[in-house]
């Protein structure tokens, strides 16, 4: 079978790897779509995302969805072999200080699929056959076609992101970055009641992106002078992961207004304005993965055909590197998807 290998900055492989066989407890899984991910993008252009660095070939992927194949023991207890699922990716250890207060989306000792974050890396889901716990496998709502659904995963990203934010019934937000996952805040904020959410992005074809999201201000991030920047806001997540988009966020909301932040900053230190922070009591808050959204992202995604717009390419797994390249170009894609169907090699 083909799998979608990273060995270090700029090095991503596609390699015929074994079928892994399922131990108790677990599922194989045939995968047929896995979305390519920002955090993706940085393990292959960087070798590390944040301050998580590769220190061995690992399997990318995460945003994985399939069907079931077997389990590894009679006893499982998990969909039906032939049932399609989308695999939620993390493992939380269910036993430290966070997952005891119900925040296992920071849990200490999590595994998450295609993550350095702990070595020996946690192999990803970018192969045409993978092995994971059986209670990480979600059956697809009826009527969910597993390309949509492949956008389970940062749409949950962006839902907890949205519940970060708090009540936005009625609300004006500030969204910064139009990529994947900021448009996919987009939408999330108009499913939670936002009366109005105003976009800003560096690149019109990504505001394009955000506006078939349900985006209803798009604003040029590098024209201080566009005449669409709000003077004020409710509330503001900053989906670019850059310090400039955290900066906006804080000169633009209300006194006694929240931040979230969601896009991860690059390593060591970002300098923002926290003298804001402190005269204007604002409220700035992390947000980081996800939980119990994954299945109401599901729901959502079955809901809703309008998320269609937001899948730019499929590209078979052969032509992984070409399908990283595109994702990386907002200019010319929003979430781009590696098919492992008939062309895996499995």
């Amino acid at each position: 079978m083909l799998g979608c290998v990273v060995h270090g900055a700029g090095d991503l492989r596609v390699e015929e790897l074994p079928v892994p066989r399922p131990g108790p407890g677990e599922a194989l899984v045939a995968v047929r779509y896995g979305g390519v991910c920002g955090s993706d993008l940085h393990y292959w252009r960087h070798g590390g995302v944040g301050d998580f660095r590769l220190r061995e070939p690992m399997l990318l992927g995460h945003e994985v969805v399939g069907t079931v194949v077997a389990y590894g023991s009679p006893d499982t207890v998990g969909p039906a072999a032939g049932t399609a699922v989308a695999v939620h990716p993390a493992t939380p250890c269910g036993v430290c200080p966070e997952c005891a207060d119900g925040r296992r989306n920071v849990c200490r000792d999590t595994r998450y699929l295609g993550s350095a974050a702990r070595f020996p890396h946690v192999q990803g889901g970018f192969a045409a056959r993978i092995v994971v716990p059986a209670e990480q496998l979600r059956p697809l709502p009826t009527g969910l076609d597993p390309r949509r659904a492949a956008l389970a995963e940062p749409l949950s990203v962006a839902l907890h992101a949205v519940r970060r934010a708090g009540d936005l019934t009625g609300r004006h937000l500030l969204v910064t970055g139009a990529g994947p996952i900021g448009c996919l805040v987009v939408a999330a904020a108009k499913a939670a009641g936002a009366a109005h959410v105003t976009v800003t992005d560096l690149l019109p074809a990504a505001l394009e992106y955000a506006r078939a999201a349900g985006a209803d201000t798009l604003v040029r991030a590098d024209a201080p002078d566009d005449a669409g920047w709000p003077a004020e806001v409710d509330t503001a997540i900053e989906a670019s992961g850059v310090a400039a988009g955290l900066d906006s966020c804080l000169r633009r909301v209300r006194r006694g207004g929240v931040v979230v932040q969601l896009g991860m900053l690059p390593p060591g230190q970002s300098p923002f304005a926290g003298n804001l922070v402190v005269s204007r009591e604002i409220e700035l808050r992390g947000a980081f993965r996800f939980d119990g959204e994954f299945d109401e992202a599901l729901e959502l995604l079955a809901a809703e055909p309008a998320f269609d717009a937001l899948v730019s390419t499929v590209v078979p797994v052969r032509d992984a590197e070409s399908a990283f390249v595109l994702a990386a170009d907002r200019s010319r894609s929003c979430k781009v998807l590696l098919d492992f169907g008939a062309d895996s090699g499995s």
